[in-house]
């Protein structure tokens, strides 16, 4: 076997190099913030369909740009204008509830009433105890509430203009990165595989694991969202419960989180509806939360994801709170993705300390060139000569 060949060391102008490429790398992310949930959005798009992208070109004689476009109006008419559409209609839903408690059509502390007055005597008495009883208050402190929610969608509207464009641009420019991603996806992906400083076999476990995070993120959150979504808010309809788009909408965001989930939405409207008498509709909300809406859950998500890229639900739980919080709506994606690649990490650190602390020389050595071999075989089988 040959021996290696020795590596000269390192000089001052390598780390200055290094310092270049760390600094110009974080300028360029810098610069990227504007449209950080544009491109975010536009990668994740070409991770989730680049692969059924390149099989429609081949199918279609080796024509790219035709397959590219195709998927991009794919795209355009099965999500993303559906999206849009869902967005004005929600907020045409949301004005109208708003104008309904503004005007004094739909009575808060009325309502409250009821409820205290469904309530059985043992439950009566905490309220009382713990002056919950203040419906003056309570009427008062909403009333602020919704004033002051009022006075935003004001200013919203006043700069409707203003976010209408920002909007378009974000939407220009997710379209056009996600179109050339989906082109020249495979071209960027080997560029950014030969250029990251790392072992090889490290490198392609982190790049797999990354791959496979954000296709079971995608797969195993939004679609299953949208269908919670979509099935609760048909039941909050044919059960005649005012703002069914709204309370869809809202289970399928809280369908992000485990654990909890869609139920921080239809188990208090069910209360609610037992308690102010009406018992069928409640019940049969209860049966639909339990057995239809969370079984959506249960059965899709294991298929959709897969039991071995999985993470414990209390690591989700925190990695999507904490992405929601940080990055906005991208951090569904965001949190879970790093969450996962912490622990790949961690895994890999683990690996490496098998023997005396650390792994063999020599058996790295034979695992970079077994990847480099591996790379080179999947490059010559994704582009022949």
């Amino acid at each position: 076997m040959e021996s290696p060949r020795p590596q000269p060391p390192y000089r001052l102008e390598d780390y200055g190099f290094a310092f270049l490429v760390i600094t110009v790398s974080v300028a360029f992310a810098w610069l990227l913030m504007p449209y950080f949930g544009a491109v975010l959005w536009g990668v994740v798009a070409a991770i989730l369909f680049e692969p059924l992208t390149f099989r429609l070109s081949q199918k279609m004689g080796g024509r790219p740009n035709t397959a590219a476009g195709l998927m991009l109006l794919a795209l355009l008419a099965l999500f993303i204008i559906p999206a849009i559409l869902l967005g004005i209609s929600l907020v045409q839903e949301v004005s109208a509830i708003y104008e309904k408690i503004a005007t004094g059509q739909l009575d808060v502390g009325h309502t409250i009433a009821k409820l205290r007055a469904a309530l059985p005597d043992s439950v009566e008495g905490l309220v009382d105890r713990y002056g919950l009883a203040d419906f003056e208050s309570l009427r008062r402190q909403f009333g602020a509430g919704i004033a002051s929610g009022l006075q935003g969608l004001a200013t919203r509207l006043v700069s409707a203009g203003q976010g209408a464009l920002s909007f378009l641009a974000a939407l220009g420019v997710m379209l056009y990165l996600t179109f050339f991603l989906l082109r020249d996806g495979r071209r960027y992906g080997e560029l950014i595989r030969e250029s990251l400083p790392l072992r090889p076999h490290l490198r392609d476990r982190l790049i797999t694991n990354f791959l496979v995070v954000v296709r079971a993120t995608m797969k195993g959150t939004v679609v299953v969202a949208i269908l919670q979504g979509l099935v609760g808010g048909i039941i909050f309809s044919l059960l005649g419960i005012p703002g069914s788009l709204l309370w869809g909408v809202l289970m399928g965001f809280f369908s992000l989180l485990p654990a909890v989930g869609t139920g921080l939405v239809w188990v208090p409207m069910a209360l609610y509806l037992l308690a102010t008498g009406h018992v069928w509709q409640g019940s049969i909300l209860a049966f639909c939360g339990m057995f239809v809406i969370g079984m959506i859950d249960n059965l899709l998500r294991p298929i959709l994801v897969g039991r071995d890229t999985r993470m414990p639900d209390f690591v989700v739980l925190i990695a999507t709170l904490a992405g929601l919080q940080i990055f906005g709506l991208n951090g569904f994606i965001v949190g879970p993705v790093i969450a996962a690649l912490f622990i790949c990490v961690w895994n890999l650190m683990r690996e490496m300390r098998s023997v005396d602390g650390m792994i063999e020389p020599d058996a790295i050595e034979l695992e970079d060139e077994a990847a480099e071999q591996r790379g080179a075989s999947a490059e010559t089988a994704a582009h022949p000569s």
